[in-house]
């Protein structure tokens, strides 16, 4: 018997679930990370809340640190409680290296942004094979619900030169190449926030992965798993736990005072 025809196109997932992460007003959800920072898996687990338009940010981790994070407020800072010595909430700039340290991404691309970023084509990317290359490949079962595969196997990943124009930043070329800040640090031995000399050449990854594995729900439309590889092998997976889409959370979530919090 000949094999029965995709429930869904590659185009129909990409759309339906684009506009899901584009159409979120409110996100409560527990994501657990796996980051391969300096040949080491580093493991985190956190619940999240969020609201969009405008941003605001919520995290606390397994170990207890908590941040908060509120558009217009605080000097753009985030406050933080570090659940350690000393025991006293802290104002820390979101894309600085205190923030950044031991993890890929900063705390403002909490939730789907990053996951949406790796489909996006736009003129500033030097090329878009990558995300062009994502491709409905099945269904899966996760906890105990079906789940689309998006998958882009892309074996041309490789570190190419790329000589810095003039004010240009880690974040321009990381926009530029698709391939997310982390590696364009790593790399280069650069300090996170760096200003980069026009005319430096750099080791760049022209694309995000060599492997990308993403899992969507068809009832939501919003990923409940990614998973990257590159040249060196496991780069990062990200779970989606009890996942709660446009369920409104009341402004009070987002204060210091809130019940429970130790900010």
């Amino acid at each position: 018997m000949p094999a029965p025809p995709p429930t869904i196109t590659t185009e129909q997932l990409t759309t339906r679930m684009s506009s899901a992460i584009e159409s979120l007003k409110f996100l409560r959800c527990t994501v657990k990370a796996q980051e391969r920072i300096d040949g080491t898996i580093h493991q985190a687990r956190s619940i999240m809340k969020l609201t969009y338009k405008p941003l605001r940010i919520y995290i606390k981790n397994q170990k207890g640190v908590e941040v908060l994070w509120l558009t217009g407020q605080n000097g753009g800072d985030a406050w933080v409680y570090p659940a350690s010595f000393p025991y006293v909430t802290l104002s820390l700039d979101p894309n600085g290296k205190l923030m950044r340290s031991s993890q890929h991404h900063t705390a403002l691309q909490a939730g789907f942004g990053t996951i949406s970023d790796l489909l996006r084509t736009t003129g500033l990317r030097q090329d878009n094979f990558y995300s062009r290359s994502f491709r409905y490949t099945g269904d899966t079962v996760l906890l105990g619900h079906t789940n689309h595969i998006l998958r882009s196997d892309f074996p041309q990943f490789r570190y190419v030169n790329y000589k810095a124009g003039k004010n240009e930043t880690i974040g321009t070329v990381a926009e530029r190449f698709g391939c997310g800040e982390y590696r364009i640090i790593d790399r280069n031995n650069l300090s996170i926030g760096e200003k980069i000399p026009e005319g430096k050449v750099l080791q760049v990854p022209n694309a995000y992965g060599r492997r990308t594995i993403l899992c969507v729900d068809p009832r939501t439309y919003l990923p409940t798993m990614v998973q990257v590889d590159d040249d060196k092998g496991f780069f990062e997976k990200f779970e989606f736990f009890d996942v709660v889409p446009n369920q409104p959370i009341p402004l009070e979530e987002f204060t210091k005072d809130y019940k429970g919090y130790k900010l």
